[in-house]
């Protein structure tokens, strides 16, 4: 077997393979060498949105090189990365350092490494077991990786105490002041008690109920790790937790600075398979901050083994397109002050980041005066990155949600009209921060500071714009906010229902140009497919599984529809299937959505009425949207589990009133999925064929409808 050999600049070593590869994710791994084969690097994002596989995601996306981005070098370091894989991480610790071995059990896997990052002239590739490999390597490396490799320690080394023997057999491989890297899953993660399936398992709470001795990998507690440390003679250790986990790391917090009240976003998305959502853990997290309790439960940690850094937190902005991609890092300067940086991640988004201290200047121009401070901004000598003075405060937005809490509306009220007030200084000024949302407003006493202003333009924007981003913000950023009545904001505002829809699609359209042409990780998980699934039980106020002839109600007042607000009304079917609700509807009211049934169904709308107009009789502008499939006039079939119909109330013919009135009745029939979705192909198939007379078309329907319908009243 041919020893050594080179793949563009890449160097690979083949003296410890034995021919086999004991780690494969199969086909896929073809697929991927074809893949870095034929696309370049600024293809992947398109790759991974045609593919929409998790395995594709997971290998390709630039986010997994998040864990060691952050991780100062200056160039001249020596490097060993454990389990490389296919790459995701070594090209960005080529980038960072002067030499780059890998090690990897996987020979097809090293291929895609070195094919993928074959313009590294730094690295080199040994492909077998780390236990057979690690003899030969040398003994000065400046850091050793281990990302996402640790828990398979007794693979690689497989004696008794396998992650002891593996760490002590890392030490060996040091450098004086050098440092072992780990990242690696939080054995009682929150996630996991929340309903994700274990990592590397698939099965749910097996971590947490402790490994069987057969395991293919074994994660550990916070506590677990400190042991096989201490055991291993290592004291000079530092915690670090990514969020929501390591693989796609957005958010990093140490030990000297943990997440605040608040901070922390939903994380319901599991791209590798369906999860359970058994309690929303940010909620969760929210009371284990507040108990000083975060680093227990953390999803994943990243544990730096000998010297600390200086890097306190920070969080990527890698959503975006790439002239907007920054790191925000909260660090100690030389004098050990804390400050704050943010640093360009593409040559093409320095600009952006040098552009904040013209930002800075306009701002501070319009606000002199004005009772509302602007957190100073410098850009450093190399004009790498823009620097911000630490400042002490309160978020606005955990204040506003200190009211809601308590149920202080009063005083919200009051803080709401003080942030207006303050905002609207100077207000033909033609400079406007447009991210003025309360999460970047900290409260310190009298004294309120703008901490962060880097989506500021030299234009005038009315305050009562800004402050409608703002509320739309922070309603997207946590469920309990939703009980706010917004509408009656918006109207203090002197915003119309047409201000809101058009501020609404302006949002949207701002939060395009700043992720460019590429899907967010969000819509890449709504592409791959993985499902969250909530059990009904848990939904029930009698703890009582979700009948499937259930009816429930959603309204939106300008932020969509929402679980959390939704009703399930008294009203139900009577003894022929039918059902009468009256649907109570503020001015601020868009839309109503009502879902018939928790299963494909057959539903007749007999009568709809708005404000004691019925819609059959008189055009009221009220307009019916289903998810199903019209077979006549006013029925609706419904392939799915989860049908619904919208009534959307926001048209410019809609007459509306301080109190409104959607009167509905309707008939609904259960259907099997099987016998629904037949119809409608039959439907569609007859369509396809020769015209044949809507109403003669529609009575066959029905017909075959009554047959199935019968049918099942039989079974």
């Amino acid at each position: 077997m041919q020893e050594e050999a080179t793949i563009g600049k890449v160097k690979l070593n083949f003296r410890h393979y034995t021919g086999l590869d004991l780690y494969s994710d199969g086909g896929v791994e073809n697929e991927l060498l074809d893949i870095v084969r034929t696309r370049t690097r600024d293809e992947y994002p398109q790759v991974i949105e045609e593919k929409a596989s998790w395995p594709i995601l997971y290998h390709l996306s630039e986010q997994r090189a998040n864990i060691v981005e952050w991780i100062p070098m200056n160039g001249t370091e020596r490097v060993l990365e454990v389990g490389s894989g296919c790459g995701a991480v070594t090209g960005m610790l080529a980038a960072k350092a002067k030499e780059v071995t890998c090690c990897d059990l996987s020979r097809r896997r090293s291929e895609i490494n070195a094919v993928r990052n074959a313009e590294c002239e730094n690295v080199t590739i040994h492909v077998g077991n780390f236990r057979d490999i690690e003899p030969d390597l040398p003994t000065d490396y400046d850091f050793i990786f281990l990302i996402g490799v640790f828990e398979y320690g007794q693979g690689y080394i497989g004696t008794d105490t396998p992650y002891e023997s593996f760490l002590k057999m890392l030490k060996t491989h040091l450098n004086e002041g050098g440092r072992i890297v780990i990242a690696i899953e939080n054995r009682t993660g929150l996630k996991y008690f929340a309903g994700c399936p274990e990592d590397h398992l698939g099965s749910y709470f097996s971590g947490i109920e402790g490994y069987s001795r057969d395991s293919v990998a074994r994660t550990f507690t916070r506590n677990g790790l400190v042991r096989i440390f201490r055991k291993c003679g290592l004291s000079d250790f530092h915690f670090y937790y990514p969020y929501p986990d390591y693989k796609f790391m957005t958010t990093l917090h140490s030990d000297r600075y943990l997440p605040q009240y608040g901070e922390l976003h939903d994380n319901v998305y599991c791209y590798d398979r369906d999860r359970l959502v058994l309690f929303n853990e940010k909620h969760a997290f929210e009371e284990l901050v507040q108990d000083g309790m975060y680093p227990e439960f953390a999803n994943s940690f990243e544990v730096i083994i000998g010297p600390g850094f200086n890097t306190l937190y920070c969080k990527y902005s890698g959503d975006r397109a790439p002239q907007y991609r920054i790191r925000t890092e909260l660090c100690l300067d030389f004098a050990g002050r804390k400050v704050i940086r943010k640093i360009p991640l593409t040559p093409a988004a320095r600009d952006h980041v040098i552009g904040i201290k013209d930002a800075y200047e306009g701002l501070r121009e319009r606000y002199r005066g004005g009772d509302l401070e602007i957190n100073d901004c410098q850009i450093d000598e190399g004009g790498n990155c823009a620097i911000f003075s630490y400042v002490n405060g309160i978020p606005l937005a955990a204040l506003f949600d200190t009211c809601l809490a308590t149920d202080d509306m009063e005083s919200f009220q009051a803080l709401f009209r003080e942030y207006v007030r303050r905002i609207s200084f100077h207000p033909d000024y033609p400079v406007t921060d447009y991210d003025m949302v309360f999460s970047n407003i900290l409260v310190n006493g009298p004294i309120w500071t703008l901490i962060d202003y880097e989506w500021t333009y030299g234009t005038c924007i009315p305050a009562a714009h800004l402050a409608f981003r703002a509320l739309y913000d922070y309603l997207e950023g946590d469920s309990k906010r939703r009980k706010l009545d917004v509408a009656a904001l918006y109207e203090k505002l002197g915003l119309s229902q047409e201000d809101v829809r058009q501020l609404t699609e302006q949002e949207a359209s701002f939060q395009k140009s700043v992720t460019g042409e590429h899907k967010s990780m969000v819509e890449l998980w709504k592409l791959i497919g993985h499902k969250c699934l909530e059990p009904q039980e848990l939904h029930s106020s009698e703890e009582e599984i979700r009948k499937l002839d259930e009816i429930q109600l959603y309204m939106d007042e300008g932020t969509g529809f929402h679980e959390e607000s939704s009703i399930f009304p008294e009203e139900t079917y009577n003894e022929h299937h039918i059902a009468t609700l009256n649907v109570a509807c503020r001015r601020g009211v868009s839309r109503v959505r009502l879902d018939p049934a928790f299963s494909s169904c057959l539903v007749t709308l007999l009568r709809i009425d708005w404000n004691g107009i019925s819609l059959s009789e008189e055009d009221t502008g009220v307009t019916i949207h289903p998810n199903g499939t019209w077979i006549s006039d006013d029925s609706i079939i419904f392939e799915t589990a989860d049908p619904n119909i919208e009534f959307e109330l926001s048209g410019p013919r809609v007459q509306k009133k301080e109190e409104n009135h959607l009167k509905l009745t309707f008939m609904m029939t259960l259907l099997p999925q099987e016998s629904a979705v037949a119809v409608v192909s039959s439907m569609r198939s007859s369509m396809k064929e020769e015209p044949v007379p809507a109403e003669e078309r529609q009575q066959s329907l029905m017909n075959r409808l009554k047959k199935l319908i019968g049918e099942k009243a039989g079974a």
